[in-house]
């Protein structure tokens, strides 16, 4: 892994900051980043059968809450940059016993979309698990993480290898 020259986010002396980005140019920025929340056999079965969640149907909640908390990341995420999305898109279905999430952003910006992709699966998962929990409270979510970004100056990034979720 490649290591920063320093973290962008911190001052000279270490005090958290805004980055600056009035300078860099505009340009088409894109993001993907996925969850896994596993549910367990019986919990599954029920997200398979429509209408057996009591809070209604699982994995189109999850991704309308995705693509809500897209659209809140500077509210969430401290010293994140408001962007103008272009399109959040959220995918979550069922794998076996396990929701798979893909969320992908766009904007163009002056920075990136990572963090509202990333903030997308993130609160999708954790609506699977409040939509499930009172059918298993042993549903675990991980990993969350990026998938691969475009734009910028550092330009295309792509994840290497794909793990397969919570084992």
């Amino acid at each position: 892994m490649l290591r920063p020259k320093r973290l962008t986010h911190l001052s000279r002396c270490g005090s958290p900051r805004m980055v600056d980005v009035g300078e860099k140019p505009v340009s088409r920025r894109t993001a993907a980043a996925e969850a896994y929340v596993a549910v367990g056999p019986a919990v599954a079965a029920l997200i398979r059968k429509t209408g057996a969640v009591a809070k209604g149907n699982v994995l189109e909640t999850a991704r309308l809450a995705g693509i809500m908390a897209a659209k809140q990341t500077p509210a969430i995420v401290p010293l994140c940059h408001p962007i103008p999305l272009d399109r959040v898109d959220v995918e979550a279905r069922l794998e076996g016993d396990r929701v798979h999430i893909v969320a992908t952003a766009s904007a163009e910006a002056r920075t990136g979309v990572e963090m509202e992709a990333m903030t997308a699966a993130a609160a999708a998962a954790l609506t699977v698990y409040d939509m499930v929990k009172s059918a298993g409270k042993g549903a675990e979510i991980g990993p969350v993480r990026l998938l691969e970004k475009t734009g910028g100056r550092s330009g295309r990034w792509k994840r290497e290898e794909h793990h397969r979720g919570p084992r």
